[in-house]
């Protein structure tokens, strides 16, 4: 019971005195397993209490060692495990540690961070430090690492399907949640199925290096009584250790890395690709040739927090595709032999000019030996004019460079300043320059094309003067007569 004293707000009220029953907690409420407060009840157990402490797993550790990780590898649940750790669980069981599902080695997904300067994982394209509140993702056909604000901007909103580090096409479903911040309990270490089991996660080479004694005195902790203790032997080899054993498993360890690996040219980097110190950077660019232009990581790291802060301004690399694709870096002439099919057989020599046309040569050189030529007509025919081809589509509408767009013309070297002569190869365009893979070659000068089309070869003699032969042979064939020009008779190209 309570009572409540109300009096009087003005003079001459008398006091009044109310009753209130105040409704008890009982003792079953104040221990139950819901009771919310500072000073829960007796019944509440420990990990069940609303205030009990949440052991988390940071985002760079090992979830079956608990340790940081070397060699990461992920599930396809997004669980990250150290490769050296979970195959020999997988030998054992077969199962995710983590949550106790079935798991092979051939589903695991190699990871790629990208590290800066100071040796931390930050997201390849902003620069971004992660950190345990950052939302990660990986995308599983590249096995490149990224934050997941990234992805969205740059790909998913852009509706820009492509590795924005290698360029490679993804989907939706490629994209692996590693870390979400929204969904903390998919990293918290009492959910871990091995742990609430208590499965041991230590090989048995491990187990028994943790029983022996003699590998388990701390002597730093005895002071001096530690001169009374006989040095520890050598360790010997254990009898009952299998040696065959120990290479089967380095063996198959060996072999699960390589089959995570994707089907693309090894990088120079082994494990993750790194932004390289300023030390390094240096010495790289002594082996490499130098632009005109720096790096840019002086001014840029001056206006982003994200980066590691550069205070030279050092001269950017160029990459050997750029280096040799200057005008007049190579002055080297090439050559290539064009094979035509039957039932037109013959050939004609080419001989190509680097140093004036260097993008117009790469393109038509990597073309050739990706066989990207291989079995494609001559399209078009003009007796005195030209003879135009490398249009797989054979209609004079198709074709692309080998690096999946458009060039520039190359209009500055003599030959595509003049024009002035017979059996001359540039390229054909649909304007200034708009190149791909079409090509055409002269049957007579031609100075109305002058640094309208780019030159990057002409016909020479071959053995017996069969390249001018075989050209005189094709000005012969005949057209339809439309206005496509193109071959009564399928003149192709075999090789």
């Amino acid at each position: 019971m309570r009572m409540l004293h109300l009096s009087g707000w003005a003079q001459g009220f008398n006091e009044v005195w109310i009753c209130e029953k105040i409704p008890q907690i009982t003792h079953s409420e104040w221990a139950s397993e819901d009771a919310y407060s500072a000073s829960a009840g007796s019944g509440v157990s420990k990990s069940n209490a609303a205030n009990a402490p949440f052991k988390r797993l940071p985002f760079n550790f090992c979830a079956i060692s608990l340790q940081p990780f070397t060699h990461p590898v992920c599930s396809p649940e997004g669980t990250i495990f150290d490769i050296t750790n979970i195959l020999p669980w997988l030998k054992k069981h077969g199962t995710n540690p983590v949550t106790g599902r079935s798991l092979k080695p051939t589903e695991l997904i190699k990871l790629k961070f990208s590290k800066n300067d100071d040796g931390e994982m930050v997201d390849p394209v902003t620069f971004k430090v992660f950190t345990n509140n950052t939302h990660i993702v990986a995308l599983k056909n590249t096995c490149n690492v990224f934050a997941y604000d990234t992805i969205e901007r740059l790909n998913i909103k852009a509706k820009n399907w492509r590795d924005l580090v290698s360029e490679e096409d993804f989907s939706r479903k490629d994209i692996v949640t590693i870390q979400d911040p929204q969904n903390v309990e998919s990293r918290n270490l009492s959910s871990f199925k091995y742990l609430q089991e208590g499965a041991s996660t230590l090989t048995p080479e491990q187990q028994r290096e943790r029983n022996d004694p003699s590998r388990n005195v701390n002597t730093t902790a005895l002071g001096n009584g530690a001169s009374l203790i006989k040095p520890l032997p050598k360790k010997e080899p254990v009898p009952d250790i299998n040696p065959d054993a120990l290479a089967s498993n380095r063996a198959s360890i060996a072999k699960t890395l390589s089959s995570l690996s994707t089907n693309k040219q090894p990088t120079p980097s082994s494990t993750v690709p790194t932004t390289k110190s300023t030390s390094t950077v240096k010495q790289t660019l002594t082996n490499h040739p130098r632009a005109r232009h720096t790096t840019g990581l002086a001014a840029a790291s001056l206006t982003s927090t994200g980066l590691t802060p550069h205070t030279t301004a050092d001269l950017a690399s160029l990459s050997q595709e750029t280096y040799l694709l200057t005008p007049r870096r190579v002055r080297k002439k090439g050559y290539a032999l064009l094979t035509l099919a039957a039932p037109f057989t013959g050939e004609i020599h080419l001989e190509l000019a680097p140093e004036f046309a260097p993008k117009a040569v790469w393109n038509f050189i990597t073309l050739a030996k990706q066989g990207y030529y291989n079995n494609v007509p001559f399209h078009r025919n003009i007796p005195g004019f030209m003879i135009q081809g490398g249009d797989p589509t054979g209609t004079g509408k198709g074709g692309t460079s080998c690096w999946g767009k458009n060039f520039e013309d190359e209009v500055d070297g003599p030959l595509s300043g003049k024009f002035d002569q017979r059996g001359l190869v540039a390229m054909a365009n649909k304007g200034k320059d708009v190149n791909g893979s079409q090509f055409f070659v002269t049957y007579r000068a031609c100075p109305h094309l002058v640094r309208r089309h780019t030159v990057f070869g002409c016909v020479v003699d071959g053995d017996g003067g069969s390249g001018w032969e075989t050209l005189k042979m094709l000005e012969k064939v005949p057209g339809d007569g439309d206005e496509k020009s193109r071959p009564k008779e399928e003149v192709r190209i075999q090789r």
